[in-house]
């Protein structure tokens, strides 16, 4: 039998055809109840205690009672059993009970005792009558001895205090105080060896240290915490825990208030999003713990028929998905979820059913029939496609794919995309793919190929190379003597000497010359000035563009193979043999562009340009010096945008003086003696890239 709790209408849709056999027997079954409630009364009692009578059409059957702490509460089931009582919510205005309610839903009746606070209860069957007592004196439960507490570091920077103790029947009250947590234990027994402060900072959680104190008689656990931090706590058999969690931030907080609907309590406990609950069960099934849970979470729970046993277990403000956790734990339970439906069983039997289900899926593959397709490939290379297919991806065994038309890939254990039984072929003249295997997986590659057989993007780049170069010199030299004229004497009657320049600094090239002379009655003063200035500015752009596909290496060269002669022996002549050698002067752009899937473009590229800068005469001949410029790079650009990859700047000074030691230093009769010389050169060189992309046409068909 399946037993299915729901807080809601269930829906339709459920892939698991367990779920909808489990629905067909639930509705197939006749709804008539076997009992039927029909008065509800309730007095206080002389000793303050407060009695609730259920009065039946039959005698009492099984029940169920429960409690809860917050909002504090008793809770009856009462299965196979309808609702006559006519007022549904009876208030009550004494005692510790301030209303009763009943509520019938499939085939059961709950009957809910809405409470002032927390209270003891009892449950009587007298024939017909049920009798809840409530007590709202604290009532303690059999005395117990705490035989360990443990401290451990849990996810996400949370501290975890575990108490274990010798029996059930522990009753734990946790309270904040401050900075502070309080757990009081009033029947329970601290001993001697555990009466102590443990040190705990070293865990690196919001507890700082613990200390366990005996308080005459029962025990006291105080916890020290720093910072902000959410609380919880639960109790599963003979453990108590509480888990202290670092809070999230406000905005974070805010976030999962709204997205989970959970009242702002200012507790959240990280990695479960469920609206925190209070639960306190002492021996009650597990049936009715998964109803509860049911009822706070909005969805519809399946419980196989293997689950049962009771529980007792105490949660305080935790979220249901955790307290859900927490029980599935503590029985050796687990769980499948399918929209908004739980299927809870053991986990062996929830293992062996999804095993059973793969076998038998497998099991039908295996005898199903095979189907042929013949499939055109457009974009792709079929053969690489056919390669894809059969990729052993699952077994990592080798694989192969015949090179001729219609070669196939053999059948065997499951490879890639293909089935067992699969195989694929193809055809390299018409590109065509050849494939046989079972209906399922054609469909599945069918849909693939739509996905990976279209038109790749391509990309268009384009390059800029700007070469600008600036040049300036200026020259200045002199050159200057002194003739002598002598008259007729007895040793030279008639003889002039000439004493000719002294001073020779001349340019080796000069744009301009001065002369002019001083002439005296014997002597003259002969002086040249020459001067020399000269400027160049030049630009040389090279725009190289390639397109491509994406992902695809593209290069685009232009240059000139330079000859030079060169002499070597060649052999066994001792006489140089003239041969002639090239070098490449190119311009070249290489790159392999790949496009992101938010639309802009990496390129991996090299941009080349050469050029002759002279010649190198040598005695077979002038040989070429290449200056090169080069720049490889990777980068990533938007669409159409364009950026500068790379730039060279070169700055030349310099300036020279040729002078007459200390006749030159005199201020400006020292420029007569000296020469000088200034020469500035600056080149820059800059490479600019500019990808765009080529969105391909749509086809018309």
């Amino acid at each position: 039998m399946i037993k299915i709790f729901n807080s809601k209408p269930l829906g339709f849709g459920f892939r698991s055809g367990l779920l909808r056999t489990a629905l067909c027997l639930l509705f197939a079954q006749t709804a008539w109840a076997d009992n039927i409630l029909k008065d509800v009364k309730a007095e206080t009692q002389a000793d303050g205690k407060t009695a609730i009578t259920l009065q039946f059409a039959e005698p009492v059957g099984d029940i169920q009672a429960f409690s809860t702490d917050n909002p504090p509460r008793v809770a009856i089931d009462l299965p196979d059993t309808s609702n006559a009582f006519a007022q549904r919510r009876l208030q009550l205005t004494n005692g510790i009970a301030k209303s009763v309610n009943t509520v019938e839903s499939g085939g059961r009746t709950r009957v809910v005792v809405d409470l002032v606070k927390n209270a003891q209860y009892r449950t009587q069957a007298f024939g017909n009558t049920l009798v809840l007592t409530l007590d709202s004196k604290s009532a303690v439960g059999h005395a117990v001895r705490v035989s360990a507490i443990d401290f451990t570091r849990g996810d996400k920077g949370s501290g975890r205090m575990i108490v274990r103790f010798d029996g059930a029947n522990a009753v734990p009250v946790m309270k904040e105080q401050g900075s502070e947590l309080v757990v009081d234990i009033a029947n329970a027994k601290l001993p001697a060896d555990l009466r102590r402060q443990m040190d705990v900072s070293g865990y690196a959680t919001p507890v700082m240290n613990i200390d366990a104190r005996d308080m005459g008689g029962k025990t006291r656990l105080v916890l020290n915490t720093k910072g902000k931090a959410d609380m919880m706590a639960y109790q599963t058999g003979n453990e108590y825990v509480v888990e202290i969690t670092p809070r999230a931030s406000a905005v974070g907080a805010k976030t999962d208030l709204a997205r989970t609907g959970a009242v702002s309590s200012g507790k959240k406990t990280s990695g479960y999003a469920g609206r925190p609950v209070t639960f306190n069960f002492q021996d009650v099934p597990v049936r009715t713990v998964l109803q509860l849970i049911a009822d706070e979470s909005n969805l519809n729970i399946v419980a196989a028929d293997s689950v049962g046993g009771n529980l007792t277990l105490r949660l305080v403000n935790v979220p249901w998905d955790q307290a859900l956790e927490i029980v599935l734990r503590a029985k050796g339970l687990d769980k499948r979820k399918d929209g908004n439906v739980i299927w809870i069983g053991p986990q062996q039997e929830l293992a062996s059913y999804e095993q059973a289900k793969e076998d038998a899926r497998i099991a039908i593959e295996t005898r199903e029939e095979t189907i042929s397709e013949y499939i055109q490939i457009n974009y792709g290379n079929a053969e690489a496609i056919a390669k894809l297919l059969t990729e052993n991806s699952k077994s990592g065994g080798g694989t192969g794919v015949g090179a001729s038309a219609g070669a196939s890939v053999g059948t065997g254990q499951q490879r890639g995309f293909l089935s067992p039984r699969g195989s694929v072929s193809f055809d390299p003249r018409t590109n065509t793919l050849l494939l046989i295997d079972i209906p399922k997986k054609v469909s599945e590659i069918k849909q693939l190929l739509l996905i990976l057989d279209r038109a790749v993007d391509q990309v268009m780049i384009e390059a800029r190379i700007v070469v600008a170069q600036d040049s300036f010199a200026r020259e200045l030299g002199a050159k200057f003597g002194i003739n002598d004229r002598y008259g007729i004497d007895d040793t030279n009657p008639g003889v002039t000497r000439d004493s000719g320049f002294q001073v020779n600094l001349p340019l080796s090239n000069p744009a301009g010359i001065l002369n002019f002379s001083i002439l005296g009655a014997n002597t003259s003063l002969d002086m040249e000035l020459q001067a020399l200035e000269t400027k160049g500015r030049g630009e040389v752009i090279s725009n190289p563009r390639v397109i491509t596909s994406n992902q695809k290496a593209a290069v685009i060269r232009q240059g000139d193979e330079v000859g030079y002669v060169t002499t070597q022996a060649s052999g066994s002549t001792t006489v140089p043999q003239a041969t002639v050698e090239f070098k490449e002067v190119l311009l070249e752009l290489k790159v392999t562009p790949t496009i992101t899937q938010d639309g802009r473009v990496f390129l991996d590229l090299s941009v080349k340009k050469d050029e002759i800068k002279d010649f190198l005469s040598t005695p077979t001949g002038d040989v070429p010096q290449i200056q090169k410029r080069e720049v490889s790079t990777a980068v990533l650009i938007d669409d159409g945008q364009t950026v500068v990859i790379g730039g060279v700047y070169e700055f030349k000074n310099r300036d020279d003086v040729s002078k007459v030691p200390f006749l030159g230093d005199i201020p400006f009769l020292g420029a007569l003696f000296k020469k000088s010389s200034k020469d500035m050169e600056k080149a820059e060189l800059l490479i600019f890239v500019t990808p765009r992309i080529l969105k391909p046409a749509p086809r018309i068909n």
